[in-house]
């Protein structure tokens, strides 16, 4: 998850083999964000249903074939590009594009390491 510049906010790490949607509600506890901007990846009725229930605008481009399309504000959605950027700064960093580590709390404290280092560069 990252805030509006870009910068990285919270993480959490999952199995390769596992859809990312179930991660969305838990990432976003304890915040209260007017607007979530995600991928078609996040489309899921369930999860845009408990996002308007917690007053948070889903701004989530409809998959392609889906029956009944949703709504959304493509304006708005081309505000995901810093978090695109933050993917790809995180990339930077060898040891996270290569998955060196074996151990996923290894791998998870370097992702924090480098998350500190890229909000440090951005201050």
């Amino acid at each position: 998850m990252a805030d509006a510049r870009g910068r990285p906010l919270r993480c959490r790490l999952t199995a390769g083999q596992r859809h990312d949607v179930p991660q969305a509600l838990p990432l976003l506890e304890g915040l209260a964000p007017t607007h979530l901007i995600a991928d078609r990846g996040y489309d899921s009725d369930p999860l845009v249903a408990a996002l308007a229930a917690r007053g948070t605008c889903a701004v989530i481009p409809p998959r392609r074939k889906r029956r009944h399309p949703r709504a959304y504000d493509p304006a708005r959605y081309a505000q995901r590009h810093p978090v695109e950027r933050l993917f790809s700064r995180l990339k930077q960093f060898r040891r996270v594009a290569t998955r060196y580590d074996k151990l996923d709390r290894h791998f998870l404290a370097f992702i924090h390491l480098a998350a500190t280092v890229l909000w440090l560069r951005d201050c």
